[in-house]
């Protein structure tokens, strides 16, 4: 192991194994934190250099699929000549040339890959006083082997015209489109400099299209687009996505682009909801900072519901439904631009700080926006996801904390809705315990504290009870928080008691599919809406005996959960199909998993298709493997081979 690697190895000292009575207050902690590193899924030196500014120079090369190009980062020196190395984080990339303050040098070396943390790039620099700055120019391509990029050929996409390509850098994969500092305990402000023949989108204001320059040897011509982002934002969540993409008006401050096939059902589906999301979020917490907020639908194969890049959210296609039962994908991602986007988790490890207090507040918007049941609705939806998650991992795995320990281990391995939904039952708790016209003071306070920074879950712990202090009643009982228990017991959280007003039906349908006798009606589900539907579907998956293959059938049939165009109906009956091992819905399983990426729906669909017929799960992958991002080809990979 060379000494780059033995020093990033040794200096992650987790803060989680000091007692939490005794953690520092928060100006002693700012101190600590600034030599010692809180994040241990980056090989970079952020504890002596600091990337204030990145500018992203890049052609994307779609005959190639790569990008090349160069970045400019701007890195200031945050010790006083305590550092003669610059150490950033790369992954797979190609790296040709280095200038350090418009000189080029040649002291600098790619050390040996180092699971699955990717290669340090170390350059040899002479010390700067504290506040001074080096200016970095890498000249770089990416790689076959980019784990944050996703290139279609014109016949993979919908209208099978044009290529596509787009970004997806959570957790740590921008070091596999140029060298960072790729942790989120480090903010930047970005340009973006991107050369496409195609439409360009970024995590970041435009500024326009400019210098277009003739294709050779009959390629097409490209336009520079080119992007600001003022707010300062972690690496994961810088942002590109290239090709056949047209764009409509959601709202006063709000564009959706997508297909141009696409644009008419996606503009449809979001117009009636996004400004109405954003004026209630800013009341709950302040004004929205990122100007715009604006949605790219994209192609099936996206990993995730949504990422929550700045300026432009990318979205899964299947919140595209027809029925807008969907788009409170948009709140939670909305919601990011708050938690997260503005106030970050230090590291991965403390991952419910953005996901359980983003969906806390989209639930709060929910609330506003569709009734007050409607918040106990989404959350006994999501206790279920909760549950599954807890099961999957095991009740005693070190994932189902809500702090975990992520030293050398891969952030992608532990995700899961146990951030979203444990965290959301924490803070949920918390506001019943103070009560929430008393919570809702802290909430502006919190986020306007940690506006720009990030934080860890102690340095929350601290904001919580500082607030409070003045306050003898709401003091009184946060002594009753049991920290420990909450941060790091591993299972499931207290469940609390839910209104159930809008499930009970639900539950009372589930009931009668309890006996083998039950005759289902297309009546039964009339005027529910589809996630009434999931509530029902969720309490047969719960049942201790399956259902047989005959009542799977029966259901799929009087109901129509086959054909549904809504993925979250028929992904769950499908589920129930395949634990009643009936037939009848092993091909369309297979046929779903080969048109839809996000993983809420692959992952599961392969583990179960895989218990009763592992051949054609097998087989499904196979066909379908160049189809998924890498990260969701990665992990169903994992799946298929612990099955």
């Amino acid at each position: 192991m060379n000494t780059v690697l033995s020093f990033a190895r040794t200096i992650f000292v987790p803060v989680r194994h000091i007692s939490i009575s005794h953690q520092l207050a928060p100006k002693s902690r700012t101190m600590a934190t600034t030599n010692m590193p809180r994040d241990p899924n980056t090989l970079s030196n952020y504890n002596n250099w600091r990337t204030m500014n990145t500018i992203a120079d890049f052609t994307i090369d779609f005959k190639k699929q790569r990008l090349t190009g160069l970045v400019d980062l701007q890195l200031e020196s945050i010790t006083d000549k305590e550092s003669e190395e610059i150490i950033l984080d790369t992954s797979f990339l190609d790296i040709t040339a280095i200038e350090v303050n418009g000189t080029k040098t040649s002291d600098w070396t790619v050390k040996d890959r180092f699971e699955p943390y990717g290669s340090p790039l170390s350059i040899k620099v002479p010390a700067l006083a504290k506040g001074q700055y080096y200016y970095l120019r890498i000249v770089v391509s990416t790689t076959a082997k980019c784990t944050a990029l996703q290139w279609f050929t014109p016949a993979q996409t919908s209208n099978k015209k044009y290529p596509y390509m787009f970004s997806q850098c959570q957790a740590i994969h921008n070091r596999s489109i140029f060298p960072c500092q790729d942790t989120p305990d480090v903010k930047s402000t970005y340009d973006f400099r991107i050369r496409s023949p195609l439409p360009v989108v970024a995590s970041g204001l435009p500024t326009g299209a400019s210098s277009f320059e003739h294709g050779k040897d009959g390629e097409s011509g490209t336009l520079l687009y080119t992007f600001r982002q003022e707010l300062p934002m972690p690496s994961y969540l810088f942002a590109i996505a290239s090709g056949d993409i047209a764009t409509a008006s959601i709202g006063p401050r709000s564009l959706v682009s997508t297909g141009p096939e696409e644009l008419s059902d996606a503009k449809w589906e979001l117009e009636a909801d996004t400004e109405k999301f954003i004026e209630v979020a800013e009341k709950l917490i302040f004004p929205y900072q990122w100007t715009q907020y604006n949605v790219l639908v994209l192609p099936p194969s996206f990993p995730y519901g949504g990422m929550e890049n700045p300026i432009f959210t990318f979205a899964t296609p299947t919140i595209i439904s027809g029925d807008r039962e969907n788009v409170d994908v948009i709140a939670h991602e909305l919601s990011h631009s708050w938690s997260g986007n503005l106030v970050s988790n230090a590291s991965w490890e403390h991952f419910w700080l953005n996901e359980g207090w983003t969906t806390y507040l989209e639930r709060r918007i929910q609330a506003v926006v569709h009734g007050e049941p409607q918040r106990d609705f989404s959350a006994i939806i999501g206790w279920k996801a909760l549950e599954d998650s807890v099961n999957n991992f095991g009740h005693d795995h070190e994932f189902t904390k809500l702090v975990i320990d992520l030293k050398g281990k891969d952030p992608d391995d532990a995700f899961s809705s146990i951030p979203y939904e444990k965290g959301f039952h924490f803070l949920y708790y918390l506001e019943k315990l103070v009560g929430k016209e008393t919570w809702d003071k802290f909430i502006p306070h919190y986020f306007t504290t940690w506006l720009k920074k990030s934080l860890d879950s102690y340095d929350f712990k601290a904001t919580l009870l500082d607030f409070f202090k003045s306050d003898k009643e709401a003091s009184k009982k946060l002594e009753s928080v049991d920290w420990d228990m909450w941060f790091y017991k591993p299972g499931l959280p207290p469940k609390p008691k839910f209104d159930t007003s809008m499930v009970d039906k639900c539950y009372d349908l589930a009931k009668n599919w309890e006996s083998k006798n039950f005759t289902p009606s297309p009546t039964d589900i009339s005027g529910w809406t589809a996630n009434q539907i999931v509530v029902f579907l969720e309490a047969v998956q719960r049942f201790k005996t399956p259902l047989t293959a005959t009542q799977s059938q029966a259901m799929g049939k009087a109901y129509s959960l086959g054909t549904s165009r809504n993925v979250e109906l028929s992904f769950r009956y499908f589920g129930i199909g395949l634990a009643a091992k009936d037939e009848t819905v092993y091909q369309p399983t297979a046929e779903l998993l080969g048109k839809v990426g996000r993983m809420k729906f692959v992952r599961p669909l392969y583990r179960k298709l895989n218990k009763v017929d592992r051949k054609l799960a097998l087989e499904t992958f196979e066909k379908n493997k160049d189809f998924y991002h890498p990260i969701c080809r990665d992990m169903v990979d994992k799946d298929l081979k612990e099955g």
